[in-house]
């Protein structure tokens, strides 16, 4: 879908007359049934000026093709200014042009792509905007069949019209130039350097003939996106699967491929506990129904998990178009019914109601993946929701799909394969949480090294000996410890402090901590390490879990002021004490059970409430 089409002359003239922002608001509002805020009007306003002065140029034709507001097929990226034609040799040619209203930005250390910079009226990290014409380039030139079949050329590049870079400007780091090389960023004084990048690409005007078959094409991954996707995982032993994994696998291809071939919506819900390889079967799948031609995305709540084995996929790469495979829950929110033909929900038990920064975006996050596949698969253990906002439990999903018309078929992993083949810990961590009764009193005869240590240092230098070999050992704690703002991005800043014992959280320059070589000297929290595992973990557990008269027993007063987890839960105590208790209970047992089913090979622990420490010891005694 296009908000504005038209050509260079008909462009001009609108801006010339004062008219631009009136037109693009009617076809918002005639297309999208939205009013356009006073703000983006302004925006558009002062973009199309520099764009026509950028265009006013009697070297670019007047029948060039120009679109506004691009939305790329199937999904909900829009492309802000687009100019077609054709080159020196008669080839069609588009050229992509990311608009910013931005005056300044810092780089962000450690994130890949990543700047920060004021927009909505606050200080947030977005992408570079080079990352995003790029990335935005890759995802057409990879999905749409006009631009494969025919050739056609895509020139990405990014215009921050009213930035003034100064000297050694963050812009232009060092760390972007992989995305500058491939879409330069102009600025405020470089009109006649984006001329010349334009006139590089279009010679001969196209009437707009380019744009139009790209918006009318067809979704199709491209053979060298197929054949990436499928090397990267050919030959990993991360992504090995086994028993039940391959069986459930071979089954969510057969729905899958039955829901393309008689156009019917599906829904999948595979439940699975920690370690029963649910990532690794999704991870397959992804590679598997985009070498078949199917337009598939993996997606997750935590962005931790995304990062790390999208990371684990590329390798060294530091760009690549599988990024447009890896997508946050929200990315459903606008978009078209049926648009992507298999959505990957991994974590599903993490999925919110409510989409965007704010939680003020969508219906339900359920509801939107399951309208916008023709097959979604929802992978899910309903005893790891660990905020007050999860709303993932397999009745939701059910009812989603009763309302969707969509059948449900509904498959389950067994076998652990993490703490060491046996299910048995799991189940006696149950049992010691009072999660559920399980039977599973002692851990005899099971092969696992779980310890409960005296004191933090004891655990943390457990870790530190297991993290030497393969860096796949890590230390977790609940979140009792108020994250330090000032210090979240130097590990010499101390949050977590118990008598002498000294530590920092993760810090928060980086989306792969559970790989980076020199986290071990950070604690992770429950947000870092979800979804993830480890050889080795050493969990701290805080006030928000004690030991009192035969019970656990667990108060969220003791939970950080900064922990967003429980955010409304005194309001919800408020209206009823007792499903107050109820929920917070389930949310912080939740939390330390999935903390302590971390770790493939070990769990060593510290609380820092004595009487736990002497119960869980006398348990493994």
């Amino acid at each position: 879908m296009i908000i504005y089409n038209g050509t260079k002359a008909s462009f001009s003239e609108a801006v010339t007359d004062q008219g631009i922002a009136d037109i693009l608001n009617n076809a918002v509002y005639e297309k999208m049934h939205r009013r356009t805020g006073q703000s983006e009007l302004e925006s558009w306003k002062n973009s199309m000026n520099y764009m026509y002065m950028v265009l006013n140029d009697n070297m670019i034709p007047d029948d060039i093709g120009v679109a506004i507001e691009y939305n790329i097929p199937q999904t909900s990226k829009r492309v802000d200014f687009i100019i077609s034609g054709l080159d020196e040799e008669k080839k069609e040619n588009v050229v992509i042009v990311e608009l910013k209203q931005w005056t300044s930005l810092k780089a962000v250390k450690g994130k890949d792509a990543l700047v920060e910079t004021v927009t909505g009226h606050n200080l947030r990290q977005v992408v570079h905007p080079s990352y995003q014409a790029w990335s935005y380039a890759a995802l057409i030139k990879d999905y749409s069949d006009i631009v494969q079949d025919e050739e056609i050329e895509l020139s990405p590049c990014a215009y921050l019209h009213n930035y003034e870079p100064e000297e050694n400007d963050p812009l232009y780091d060092e760390q972007y130039q992989d995305y500058l090389e491939e879409a330069p960023a102009f600025t405020k004084k470089d009109i006649r350097k984006l001329r010349e990048f334009i006139k590089k690409s279009v010679v001969y005007g196209d009437n707009g003939d380019t744009i139009y078959k790209i918006d009318q094409g067809k979704i199709r991954p491209s053979k060298s996106l197929q054949d990436a996707i499928a090397s990267m995982v050919k030959g990993n032993n991360e992504f090995i699967m086994i028993d039940d994994q391959k069986v459930v696998y071979e089954r969510i291809l057969e729905v899958s491929r039955q829901c393309i071939k008689d156009k019917k919506k599906r829904v999948i819900i595979v439940k699975g506990g920690p370690g029963t390889g649910k990532t690794v079967v999704a991870v397959n799948l992804l590679a598997k129904l985009t070498n078949e031609g199917q337009f598939v995305q993996y997606t997750s709540k935590n962005s931790a998990p995304r990062s790390v084995y999208l990371k684990k996929l590329k390798g060294v790469l530091r760009k690549s178009s599988i990024d447009n495979m890896f997508k946050g829950s929200g990315s459903y929110v606008d978009a078209p019914r049926n648009a992507v033909d298999t959505i990957l929900a991994d974590e599903a038990h993490r999925l919110n109601e409510k989409s965007g920064l704010f939680h003020n975006l969508g219906e339900n996050q359920i509801k939107e993946i399951i309208a916008a596949a023709k097959c979604s698969v929802f992978f899910i253990d309903e005893e790891q929701r660990v905020t007050l906002q999860d709303i993932g439990s397999i009745t939701e999903i059910r009812r989603w799909a009763f309302e969707q018309k969509a059948e449900v078929i509904e498959e389950e992993l067994v076998s652990q394969f993490r703490c060491n083949g046996s299910d048995g810990y799991l189940a006696w961590l149950d049992q010691v949480l009072e999660i559920r009764e399980t039977a599973n009193y002692d851990l005899e005869g099971i092969d696992y090294d779980i310890r409960i240590l005296d004191t933090p240092e004891e655990v943390r230098d457990l870790i530190f000996a297991r993290n030497k070999s393969r860096n796949k050992s890590r230390l977790l704690a609940g979140y009792c410890w108020n994250w330090i703002s000032e210090g979240k991005n130097k590990s010499d800043v101390y949050d977590i402090q118990i008598g002498d014992f000294r530590m920092s959280w993760n810090l928060g320059n980086t989306d792969t901590w559970a790989i980076d070589e020199e986290s071990v000297n950070e604690i992770g929290c429950i947000h870092t390490a979800q979804g993830l595992e480890f050889e080795y973990v050493g969990v701290i557990i805080g006030g928000d879990m004690i030991y009192r008269d035969g019970h656990i027993v667990t108060d969220y007063t003791k939970r950080a002021k900064t922990d967003q987890s429980i955010k409304g839960i005194k309001k919800m105590a408020k209206n009823d004490p007792e499903e107050a208790a109820e929920t917070a209970d389930m949310i912080i047992k939740n939390t330390y059970r999935t903390l302590m089913t971390r770790g493939m090979k070990g769990c060593y622990v510290y609380c820092t409430d004595r009487e736990l420490s002497e119960y869980l010891k006398s348990l493994l005694e």
